[in-house]
């Protein structure tokens, strides 16, 4: 059998997986997460967005759910409740994603009411399946008898992904199978109906098949992971399937023979993130490959500053290379969360700390964005430069942003800390404990730290006996001069692999480790074929991106033009936006002017927003050169 149509369905009926008796299959991840159960965050970052997203967000999503129908839809489905459809037909997705995100929350920390809440909401998704499995209450409601006939536009399968995904999430958290028992029955639904010899369908919008992966993952049972292989593999397969969604929906090739990423950003995103995971299990050489031209793609030609990626309005889409606007950037809030997924599963396949970056560069930028300090406003669309027309909402018609975001920021733990045989590796840092099974034994690690602000980790080791292993520190891609100590003695040649410092030795209890990560302001330029950043730099500091708002600077910002060496300095101001770090420089007539992160803009009086300004010196037009190969922005830091 050769890579090509049905492959990965071949390779799995041949045994390479199994349920029951048959062997599970080869893992070809470098590393494996240690799972959101097991870390448990207390910084001064994170851990207060976590507990607004906890006491503030669910309750406000699971409302705006209630007051537009989505909830009572499965009522009504059920014949609990007179009365009509309400909403948009996948209307169904936002209230999985919310009930997602509330467990994670529940297994941060315990909450009665919260549980009580989200029992009641899994009661009346329970009551609304049908007997035979079928879930879905647009079609339950409005269409009964069009039911698996409109797979490019009405969701179905799409809904039915968000389902998977909060069960697990749920499950794994509470240990509760009331809605993981609906997801089982709804997976083995479409295992009957698609297949070879069977019904040869994909999504218009792709989601199912990274919740397929997962439910194998929770459960060992074959037929998940090769139902996710089946679709993947008919995908853009026009002998397969005649009629094809297009470019769009990434339906245009099959996915082993593409190489640029084009259509709607979340869709692919999404597809891309399955593609990752099933070639964890296959090792498939076409899949490895179409990811890596895909990856550059997007991250060296596609990509923002702030990892928003889909530059289009039209279509939510993905431009041509280097098209980069900022007034009009898209960047939906879901693609940055999208591409988040896409990077943490690259970053297990490869073990290679530059998926982590972006990573980093997501949550901490393209997604924070989309939620205001409240944790009850969002936005849709994330701009580089605002005329101080653009607000964070309470709700959206379309409501995906709102409920995904809800669901990522409690997952957080999740990404923090991976592991493999030969160790444990910190992909993010973030102060708070974790426990990781290594081997026959735990080991706690306590990490302590003020990032994003500050680059100094401490993290104290303490195995529950002395034993050897790796610990893999990841050296952030922004990050230059890097030091490491042991127990206070310093660490002269840093063995770096991949982007990680390793540091192997047999670990004792209460080990420290001393990594200072320094964080100059950073000057950035764009590649010269993005015209909209021509003689334009961003500032950058550690992780986090800047912006210039007209409150903080006395008048509009569109105009502002940097000196030509500016003299940056830096303050911590705990009372200001949740608690920054702002940048302060001067323009070319020597005034202050002063730019704060740029996930904290349109929190205070409306005015103008811009993260791409002029300095002065710079060329509006300038000549392109060999040494941009392979750079979508580069970086010049502050020279103190």
């Amino acid at each position: 059998m050769t890579i090509g149509r049905f492959f990965l369905w071949g390779l799995l009926l041949a045994g390479s997986v199994g349920s029951g008796a048959e062997p599970p299959p080869p893992d070809h991840r470098a590393l494996s997460a240690v799972p959101f159960t097991e870390v448990k965050l207390n910084d001064a970052f994170w851990a207060p967005r976590i507990r607004t997203n906890r006491e503030k967000s669910l309750p406000h999503n699971f409302k705006w759910c209630e007051e537009t129908g989505r909830i009572s839809n499965f009522a009504k489905a059920a014949g609990l409740i007179p009365g009509k459809f309400e909403g948009i037909y996948f209307n169904d997705s936002d209230v999985y994603k919310v009930l997602e995100g509330a467990s994670y929350a529940l297994a941060d920390q315990r909450d009665p009411a919260l549980e009580k809440k989200v029992d009641e909401v899994i009661a009346k998704i329970a009551a609304a399946q049908q007997p035979d499995g079928y879930l879905n209450t647009y079609f339950t409601l409005v269409e009964p008898d069009k039911k698996w006939t409109d797979f490019a536009v009405k969701h179905e399968l799409y809904c039915a992904g968000h389902l998977i995904e909060a069960a697990v999430a749920h499950y794994q958290a509470t240990g509760k199978k009331t809605l993981f028992n609906v997801a089982l029955k709804l997976a083995n639904h479409l295992d009957a109906l698609f297949g070879p010899g069977k019904r040869h369908e994909v999504s218009g919008h792709e989601e199912i098949e990274l919740a397929l992966i997962k439910l194998y993952r929770a459960t060992g049972e074959a037929r998940y992971l090769k139902l996710a292989a089946f679709f993947l593999d008919i995908r853009g397969d026009k002998s397969k399937r005649p009629k094809l969604f297009g470019a769009y929906a990434q339906d245009h090739m099959p996915i082993r023979q593409q190489r640029e990423v084009v259509g709607h950003a979340v869709r692919a995103m999404y597809l891309y993130t399955a593609v990752a995971d099933m070639a964890s299990y296959t090792g498939d050489a076409g899949f490895i490959e179409a990811m890596r031209a895909i990856w550059e793609d997007v991250v060296h030609r596609k990509m923002y500053i702030t990892a928003g990626i889909g530059s289009r309005h039209q279509g939510e889409a993905f431009g041509d290379p280097y098209e980069l606007p900022n007034d009009t950037a898209y960047c939906e809030t879901c693609a940055a969360i999208g591409l988040a997924f896409w990077a943490h599963r690259l970053n297990q396949l490869h073990g290679d700390a530059q998926y982590a970056d972006v990573l980093e560069r997501a949550i901490y930028n393209g997604i924070l964005s989309g939620i205001a300090l409240d944790g009850e406003h969002f936005f849709y669309v994330n701009p580089l430069a605002s005329a101080g027309k653009h607000h964070r909402q309470p709700f959206f018609g379309c409501a995906c942003c709102p409920s995904n975001v809800v669901r990522f920021v409690p997952s957080i733990p999740g990404y923090v800390y991976a592991q493999n045989d030969a160790g444990i590796a910190v992909n993010l840092y973030v102060a708070g404990t974790a426990t990781v099974a290594h081997g026959q034994m735990k080991v706690k690690l306590v990490q302590q730290t003020q990032y994003p602000w500050d680059g100094k980790v401490t993290i104290r080791v303490e195995p529950e006996h002395a034993a050897e292993f790796d610990l893999a520190l990841r050296i952030p891609g922004w990050c230059e001069g890097v030091t490491l100590a042991l127990n206070g003695q310093p660490i002269e040649k840093l063995e770096i692999v991949k982007g990680y410092a390793r540091v192997h030795r047999a670990w004792q209890r209460g080990d420290i480790v001393q990594l200072d990560l320094p964080m100059p302001v950073q000057r950035i330029e764009a590649h010269p074929q993005v015209q909209a950043n021509a003689g334009r730099v961003a500032i950058q500091r550690g992780p986090i991106v800047y912006c210039f708002e007209e409150v903080d600077n006395g008048g509009p910002v569109k105009d502002l033009v940097l000196a030509r060496e500016p003299k940056f300095s830096v303050e911590h101001k705990p009372d200001l936006l949740g608690g920054v770090t702002v940048v302060r420089a001067q323009d070319r007539n020597s005034r202050t002017v002063t730019a704060i992160p740029y996930y904290a803009w349109d929190h205070r009086q409306p005015g103008e927003m811009i993260v791409w300004v002029r300095q002065d010196g710079k060329p509006e037009s300038p000549a392109a050169d060999a040494t941009w190969q392979g750079k979508l922005y580069r970086r010049y830091a502050d020279p103190r």
